[in-house]
């Protein structure tokens, strides 16, 4: 979709000089920020609606000859504000606000080489961003980073969400603590404070550099930036001139209210993408929850899921009923190689004898499906990037325009974080290749998403997050009831989430003590609630057709939206989620709770008022409980307008699922 500027208003100040440094308000006032010099180090702070939020917090640098930052003043600053908006290629929304004040401190040393650099603070009404530009200049050309000293000082010892530094692949489970209690910790990190406003810190547009991370200073409340290094100790390879990610804070009123901010797409570029019309949202099954169940392997073998016969049955019953796509794992020789540890065996354009892939390729679009490719590289990032141009002029051929990319491995070509700056250029450089060939990715194992779908909207959807494969495997039983009910308030605020939801068989032959923890209804629940442009549902085929009239929620419910509303939200205990249809009138609305069981009303107000709907409701059943029997669902359908309230009594780990058509 092309993207209308509906309404522009800019106004630039003069340059002036301010050695005691400036501030700037959000356009409605209640957010300020002021910055200075003490001791010769830039700070800024932070307030909303007069409290303050955080103290003075000091910028700048150690570079590898030296600190930038520790003897400086402030030449000047810059005033400007920008209003517009501008529409999603895809999104919970179509249109999104882009409104702000901007201020830019331009900060110079006092002495030595005299080098510069600004800091840009951009305030929206729901929060604010900032980044540091390095301009061109005689002193400053090749550099080096070796810290960024980036702080917010806050000034309560808040309770705060999140997942250490050191997971692997940000697959953990959040946890709430107080502020000084923190480890390192990555971003995205939610807060909630002392006076009951709702914080969620993270970064946008991580372009060239390394991903934020975050760490207290001495036990204390003050957090401090800590860039993932390269394993030679360095965290970023630079060049003036060259700007940093924005450091992003939403300050919310409540929960849902994080849920609804845009504060970090509109921190990115817009989209370089000029043709988007190639770029397709869509739900699909997957031959993939077969191989987690031991009922397939990825390697060719008597159990092989990726036969040509095996796809064929996935395409019919996609065909049947109404999915996109159907994803193949395991098509591609490799797997037969401890792929963990030898990445760099696999062939991404060579397939198993007993794989046709072109005629398979045939009879889906014949049907009017897509087949979804899959590169697992083990984290052999040179050996991928060797094959990224054959490997996607291959699926070009033959019309497949998306791939799942994986990294399983702790670390990349055996020596690199996935989120140092080695990680954020190869996950760039795939997926600038990827759209070169019209191709939409779905990337697992990534670095942290910042909102870059909106500079490259074929970057559909990313893990990044401890999904529903872990009630596979997971050797502590799975995910426990509230690990949904936190999630869309932590790794979701980052980006779409390939959680992959839908299992409906929750029997697990090779690890018996290991299921899926919600019961049915909450599964049909988590398509809404996890928002993702592409989704699979997860379970095999023949589980869903076992279930044909709670799987009609799955085969409806669209993954693109024109409008999203929160009716209920608290975090770790429940949420609800109403999104409106991006090509029509219907809505759909998904709620869900932790362990414990729960009633709710949900009002129907955003409903278009004086127009009957047809509910149709699908809920916990007499009798659903996630441990002695998940599956009871019942589904029945009621009119209802927009003044009209439903209740719902949700089991434990339960859910609720509606469909709300005009009649």
């Amino acid at each position: 979709m092309t993207k209308q500027l509906i309404y522009t208003l800019i106004l630039a100040f003069p340059l002036f000089s301010c050695t005691g440094g400036g501030q700037v308000s959000s356009p409605d006032k209640s957010i300020s920020i002021h910055t200075g010099v003490e001791d010769g180090r830039v700070f800024y702070t932070v307030s909303k609606n007069d409290d303050v939020l955080l103290d003075k917090s000091f910028l700048g640098f150690t570079l590898a000859d030296g600190p930038l930052g520790d003897d400086v003043a402030i030449a000047g600053v810059t005033h400007s504000s920008y209003s517009g908006t501008w529409d999603q290629t895809w999104g919970e929304e179509i249109v999104v606000d882009n409104t702000y004040n901007q201020l830019t401190v331009h900060v110079e040393e006092k002495a030595g080489a005299k080098r510069k650099f600004d800091v840009v603070f951009r305030l929206f009404n729901d929060g604010f961003g900032f980044r540091y530009e390095f301009p061109q200049q005689p002193n400053l050309g090749d550099f080096t980073i070796m810290d960024e000293h980036t702080e917010f000082n806050f000034t309560g010892d808040h309770r705060a969400w999140s997942i250490p530094y050191g997971a692997n692949y940000y697959e953990a489970l959040y946890e709430a603590k107080p502020l000084h209690e923190l480890d390192t910790v990555s971003t995205p990190l939610t807060i909630e404070t002392d006076n009951g406003l709702y914080l969620a810190l993270h970064e946008a547009n991580l372009t060239d550099y390394a991903a934020m991370n975050l760490l207290p200073e001495d036990g204390s409340s003050k957090l401090q930036v800590y860039l993932t290094p390269w394993s030679t100790g360095e965290k970023v390879f630079a060049k003036a001139p060259s700007v940093t990610p924005w450091r992003t804070l939403i300050i919310a009123d409540s929960p849902g209210d994080l849920l609804l901010s845009r504060l970090m797409l509109n921190l990115n570029e817009p989209s370089k993408i000029e043709d988007t019309s190639w770029i397709e949202p869509g739900r699909y099954i997957g031959i993939w929850w077969g191989m987690h169940m031991g009922t397939y392997t990825w390697h060719s073998g008597p159990k092989h899921g990726a036969t040509t016969e095996n796809t064929k049955r996935y395409i019919d019953f996609a065909a049947y009923h109404g999915f996109s796509g159907v994803l193949v794992e395991g098509w591609n020789t490799g797997w037969e190689n401890d792929w963990t540890k030898e990445g760099d065996k696999f062939s991404f354009t060579t397939a198993y004898p007993d794989f046709d892939l072109a005629g398979l390729s045939d009879y889906a679009a014949a049907k009017g499906v897509r087949l979804i490719g899959h590169h697992e590289t083990g984290g052999a990032t040179v050996n991928y990037e060797r094959q990224l141009d054959s490997a996607f002029a291959l699926y070009r051929r033959h019309g497949v325009k998306v791939v799942k990319t994986g990294y399983v491995s702790p670390l990349l070509d055996g020596k690199e974080r996935h989120s140092s700056q080695y990680g954020v250029r190869h996950h760039r450089k795939v997926i600038e290749t990827a759209a070169k060939y019209h191709i939409m990715i779905d990337n697992h194992e990534p670095v942290m998403p910042t909102g870059l779908q909106r500079t490259y909207p074929n970057l559909m959807t990313q893990e990044g997050v401890r999904g529903q494969e872990w009630d596979a495997w997971d050797a502590n039983g799975g995910n426990p009831p509230e690990h949904t009910t936190i999630i869309p308030f932590t790794r979701g605020l980052a980006g779409p989430i390939d959680f992959t939801p839908g299992t409906f068989d929750f029997d697990n032959p090779v690890f018996p003590n290991t299921r899926v923890k919600t019961t049915l209804a909450k599964q049909l629940a988590l398509a809404v609630v996890m928002y993702s442009p592409l989704q699979m549902a997860s379970d095999m085929i023949e589980h869903y057709a076992a279930n044909p009239e709670p799987f009609e929620f799955i085969t409806s419910c669209p993954t693109n939206w024109s409008k999203t509303v929160v009716p209920h939200a608290e975090i770790g205990e429940y949420v609800t989620i109403a999104r409106k249809e991006r090509n029509g009138d219907t809505w759909y609305v998904g709620s869900i709770t932790n362990g414990g069981s729960r009633r709710l009303t949900l009002p129907l107000d955003f409903l278009d008022e004086g127009v009957t709907y047809r509910a149709k409701l699908f809920r916990d059943g007499e009798g659903a409980d996630y441990v002695t029997d998940p599956y009871p669902v019942a589904i029945e359908e009621i009119d209802v307008d927009a003044a009209s309230t439903i209740e719902l009594a949700l089991a434990r780990s339960g859910g609720a699922a509606i469909i709300l058509s005009r009649k």
